[in-house]
């Protein structure tokens, strides 16, 4: 469960970036949307989904890209680009990409994030000097790395690093640690790497791997985030499956003949040695069945939302937090609403999932939908190309700029009550290509 997420010096968001789902205080109604667990006896809340509004280019996009770097580099261990660069975020391959590009000089870049995982709060940040913007050849190093479980310093490293008490994570550490943990430390303090994550290498191997699994299993698994949705195909595998045979997966057939597809049925064939499946439409003719790609006869909207439906799944099941850019694009509002209602449901979403997206759609402007600290706002400023993040929450209830439950979001939002909302006008553009039609 996602509480929150920290990151500053990323792209346009020069300033420190603050993306909190903890519910703000003073927020009343729709309370299927507060989460709760406890832990020793404290009781922590946070919101089960949150969307994002903004202009194109305002940042929007570069929030979900800042969640997928952090985690894309924890999970690497360290500051040197990856080698395979696939990924359709290319600042978690290339962290040149990362600093604001209107910096002269050198300025941290940091991340942090806050999370419940296994009946454990985690608190994990990190700050690194990248150089500026495009520097490829620049040495990076780690300037501040830090770890915190059920609110108990493990271990802080700035110039030198520092334990604090291991009584919180006592029954993760590694066999023998008490004889040992002098000399654990001593070795720790020795051999940091400045290139290197201290939670990823030295804490790891010397400390505590099943704390780090605990952490690396969240951000792998738990922590979905989808950075560009248009570019998303999910890969099937079956174990010990037949050549040329088709899979149809029951639930997600369901989803899809809801939705509306244009065959029988889909499913899956595997084709190659490595036990890959790919989606296929399936017909049925008398007693034979044909299938063929789902790109050659499904709509683009009825693929992605397969794939799509997936992931959704697979959050509800395992309480996973799914971060999608433009989540809604080619989807029909209804079956977006109906999934949305589902994150919303606490009688189905027992195990605490969470849903945030981007969009420009306003009809989730809406007071009966979403809480005001679920709904967010990006904007950019035209001058400094500086992005900014902020809450509808934050306007607060009273006074001129105060937003009250009952009022009209999205009538309010188009009268740039928000901000977050840029006039765009196209016809200057096209009265003079007219104007030098005639004159030609």
């Amino acid at each position: 469960m996602l509480l929150e997420f920290k990151a500053s010096n990323y792209k346009s968001f020069k300033d420190e970036l603050v993306f909190s789902l903890i519910p703000a205080p003073k927020q009343k109604g729709l309370d299927y949307s507060v989460q709760e667990e406890t832990i020793e006896k404290r009781t922590y809340k946070s919101l089960c989904s949150a969307v994002i509004y903004g202009p194109n280019a305002s940042g929007k996009t570069n929030i979900i890209g800042a969640m997928d770097t952090f985690k894309s580099v924890v999970l690497r261990g360290h500051l040197r680009n990856a080698e395979d660069k696939n990924n359709p975020n290319a600042a978690d391959d290339a962290l040149e990409l990362i600093p604001n590009n209107a910096t002269d000089s050198p300025m941290p870049v940091s991340f942090s994030v806050k999370f419940i995982a296994d009946g454990l709060l985690i608190e994990y940040a990190f700050s690194a000097d990248l150089g500026t913007f495009l520097d490829v050849d620049y040495k990076r190093r780690i300037l501040s790395e830090s770890l915190s479980v059920n609110e108990s310093r493990i271990f802080v490293r700035d110039n030198e690093l520092e334990f604090g008490s291991f009584q919180s994570i006592e029954a993760f550490m590694v066999n023998a640690f008490e004889q040992n943990e002098d000399g654990a430390k001593a070795l720790a303090k020795s051999n940091l790497n400045d290139e290197e994550l201290f939670l990823m290498n030295g804490f790891k191997n010397m400390f505590s791997a099943k704390l780090v699994a605990l952490i690396s299993e969240w951000l792998d698994h738990k922590f979905m985030v989808i950075y560009r949705a248009d570019t998303m195909q999910l890969i099937r595998k079956f174990s010990d499956p037949k050549k040329k045979s088709v899979y149809i997966e029951k639930t997600l057939n369901e989803a899809a003949t809801y939705f509306g597809i244009n065959s029988n049925a889909l499913g899956h064939v595997v084709e190659d040695d490595n036990n890959e499946a790919k989606l296929c439409s399936v017909f049925k003719q008398s007693t034979k069945g044909t299938a063929i790609p789902a790109e050659l006869f499904e709509s683009y909207g009825t693929i992605r939302f397969i794939n799509m439906f997936s992931l959704v799944v697979n959050a509800l099941l395992n309480g996973g937090t799914l971060i999608v850019d433009e989540f809604d694009a080619s989807i029909h509002p209804m079956a977006l609403m109906n999934i949305i209602n589902i994150f919303h449901n606490d009688e189905i979403n027992v195990n605490h999932a969470q849903l945030i997206f981007n969009t420009h759609n306003p009809i989730f402007l809406n007071p009966n939908l979403y809480r005001r600290d679920e709904i967010k706002f990006v904007e950019r400023d035209d001058n400094s190309h500086v992005s900014s993040h902020y809450s509808l929450s934050d306007f607060g209830t009273t006074g001129k700029n105060g937003v009250r439950k009952n009022e009209d979001y999205m009538k309010n939002y188009f009268v740039d009550r928000y901000g977050a909302i840029k006039d765009i006008d196209f016809t200057p553009i096209f009265e003079e290509l007219i104007f030098r039609g005639k004159e030609v």
